[in-house]
């Protein structure tokens, strides 16, 4: 099982030499297990990604944690779309009953924000709409668990698990002070990796309550609560500049060992038992 992150960055993109050490595209990461093709978020990282995936025949799926233009930017320029011979499955579970995904898409999509709809694309697309919270199967050797998640507009949680692994995806979502969330709880528990949304820090939180995120040191408290292994800190402020990263990352380490800030081109194998 591999973890690769494309776009580690939230609410929007920046450029120049202060974010250069740890990426400026938002929300991305590749998922292999095996050979399966897992893609979560399609901000501007997927553009990235559809570049190092050039000239491979494609049958994968992709999986939104929500419909926010920093998470679905990317969308319109991931070349695999454009190329007849690949196959898609685009999955939510923020926008059932309400809404769908094609049409959040659409919308998106669409005159006087942009030129051209989805009908552009040329590959096999299957878009798929659940409710956060249920569980399903991608193949006959993934199972994806997921969860609802505390933000404007609601978002969900993933748990991919392969074999006797599993990775936890958990952005976007606002914690209570003082709370664990027992959805997240219950995704996380005993899982290999937790990408977590980790916007702030305890002492920006309380200026932004509201904002639909969570803090570093949170995501640590649930990992030590749910028995996670591995914690890796996830979708930057776009105020924060490599300095602040390097800082944040010193500071994880010495709370827990082994915490990691999300790097673009970072790659974590999970081998089996």
């Amino acid at each position: 099982m591999r973890v690769r992150f494309w776009g580690v960055r939230g609410s929007t993109s920046c450029a120049g030499p202060e974010w250069s050490k740890y990426g400026g595209n938002t929300s991305c990461v590749e998922v292999r297990c095996g050979e399966r093709l897992i893609i979560l978020d399609g901000g501007t990282g997927l553009q990235r990604l559809g570049g190092a995936l050039h000239g491979e025949a494609l049958d994968a799926d992709l999986l939104f944690s929500h419909t926010h233009l920093d998470h679905i930017c990317g969308v319109p320029f991931f070349a695999p779309l454009y190329q007849a011979e690949n196959r898609f499955r685009l999955r939510a579970g923020h926008l059932w009953p309400e809404s769908t995904l094609r049409d959040a898409l659409a919308s998106f999509m669409s005159p006087p924000l942009f030129p051209v709809p989805p009908a552009v694309f040329a590959a096999n697309i299957a878009f798929q709409d659940f409710r956060a919270g249920e569980t399903f199967a991608l193949g006959d050797d993934v199972t994806v668990r997921t969860a609802p998640l505390p933000h404007p507009n609601r978002a969900t949680g993933y748990r991919i698990v392969y074999g006797d692994r599993s990775v936890c995806y958990v952005t976007d979502l606002e914690h209570e002070p003082d709370e664990l969330d027992e959805d997240v709880l219950g995704l996380i528990a005993g899982a290999d990796l937790v990408i977590y949304d980790s916007t702030y820090n305890d002492a920006e939180f309380g200026a932004h309550r509201g904002w639909g995120h969570s803090t570093w040191q949170q995501g640590v408290r649930l990992c030590e609560a749910a028995g996670a292994r591995r914690l890796v800190i996830f979708h930057h402020d776009p105020a924060h500049d490599d300095a602040f990263m390097d800082h944040t990352a010193e500071l994880a380490e010495r709370m827990r060992p082994g915490t990691m800030v999300a790097r673009e081109g970072t790659e974590i194998v999970l081998t089996g038992a």
